[in-house]
């Protein structure tokens, strides 16, 4: 995908994954409002990261990547409710909320490093 950009390749195949769930939930359980915002917080992580790959300087570069983690974090909080609220399985659950959290873990580590570089 990206070559050796690994929190690039894995945010691509994260918002690819969230895709899938989106249109999971939307064609069984037609929950639009929830639905929507996964999809929105799930596929901005890894736009996010791209933007930041071509940043202009190290503010813009850390201020993508900081934008990024607010994503994953968000994302996480919407797999939660959609799991403790029933609209996925605990098998849907962890398998994505396994992947986030790898996700929200390289990014800690990546704005925390740039913060204090």
């Amino acid at each position: 995908m990206y070559g050796n950009n690994v929190v690039a390749d894995k945010s691509k195949a994260f918002a690819l994954r969230i895709i899938k769930l989106y249109k999971y939930l939307i064609n069984n359980h037609k929950i639009s409002p929830i639905a929507n915002q996964i999809l929105k917080s799930g596929t901005s992580i890894g736009a996010n990261i791209k933007e930041a790959i071509r940043a202009q300087s190290k503010p813009d570069f850390y201020s993508k990547m900081n934008i990024a983690l607010k994503e994953s974090s968000e994302t996480e909080y919407w797999l939660e409710l959609l799991y403790e609220s029933g609209y996925i399985s605990k098998e849907q659950f962890e398998s994505v909320y396994a992947d986030c959290c790898e996700l929200l873990k390289i990014l800690m580590s990546i704005t925390k490093t740039q913060k204090n570089s």
